[in-house]
């Protein structure tokens, strides 16, 4: 029997709705609009295409957003200039900082400058930290959005085995953290370029989450047949769209899983507007 699919589109549909309802009803009791500003350095292709659709979905929610964008030879004392100034400005909630940054930038710096109150990416070390230790400000965008797809979905976690493929700290090792957390309750593994016979440990995973970022790596001998497979990654082949899975040749193996395009990605969005909804609220 085919795979199910996980929908993300409909998913982030849901979220999104729910957001806009939730700030409609901010801006009614308190008069404050959730607001955004993103920061754009250079001019990398895939970096403008992910900028305005954030733009768009802040605004189809109802969120104020604001795009600040920068020459790619900014400098590192100018960026962190507009940073601070944005940490001061009480009308903005939330502070996107889009990456990749030109080469010459230092982003851990960039980063780290970013208030964590303001942090709406949870990339700073503070929300880091909350996260792991399960009382988190505000959850990774990309690994809160495999969460939510994984929750309505109706798979069972507890007990289960999770396999992570990747270790980035935007998505592997938060995406391991919130599965392992009290309350979910996976066993976790994470594999990566030195893991030995990764074949054989995906074999294992009930729950298998591809984040390395190599079109189509995992093929089907690498899935435990009736598992759940959540592809984080994004890759363009040929003009085309592909993920870290083999979608096709998984398909008939998996119980469930993710498209790509149209599974994480546009959860990613959502869970940002949910996020920076959340900042604005604490005002």
């Amino acid at each position: 029997m085919p795979a199910q699919i996980i929908d993300g589109k409909a998913i982030a549909e849901s979220v999104r709705n729910q957001v806009a309802a939730e700030t409609q009803q901010l801006i009614r009791d308190t008069g404050i609009v959730p607001h955004l500003a993103a920061v754009l350095v250079g001019n990398d292709p895939a970096s403008e295409v992910y900028v305005r659709n954030k733009e768009r979905a802040c605004l189809k929610a109802g969120l104020r957003s604001t795009l600040h964008r920068l020459d790619a030879a900014t400098t590192q004392a100018d960026l962190l200039e507009l940073i601070a100034a944005l940490n001061h400005d009480r009308s903005v909630h939330g502070i996107l900082v889009q990456l990749p940054l030109p080469k010459h930038l230092d982003a851990t710096q960039i980063l780290d400058a970013v208030l964590p109150t303001k942090d709406v990416d949870a990339f700073h070390p503070e929300n880091t930290g909350l996260m792991f230790q399960g009382r988190p400000r505000f959850l990774p965008c990309t690994p809160a959005g495999a969460m939510k797809m994984l929750e309505v979905s109706n798979v069972s976690i507890a007990g289960r085995h999770a396999v992570v493929i990747g270790r980035s700290d935007i998505v592997g090792k938060p995406m391991a953290a919130l599965l392992v957390q009290k309350g979910v309750d996976a066993t976790v593994t994470i594999c990566h370029s030195r893991t030995a016979d990764i074949g054989a440990v995906c074999r294992t995973a009930d729950i298998l989450i591809a984040a390395v970022g190599i079109p189509e790596f995992v093929k089907s001998d690498m899935i435990k047949p009736g598992a759940v497979v959540i592809d984080v990654g994004i890759n363009r082949v040929n003009e085309r769209l592909v993920g870290d899975v083999d979608f096709t040749a998984v398909s008939a193996v998996a119980s469930a899983i993710t498209p790509v395009p149209g599974g994480v990605g546009p959860m990613t969005i959502a869970m940002l507007l949910q996020n920076t909804l959340k900042s604005a609220r604490r005002c």
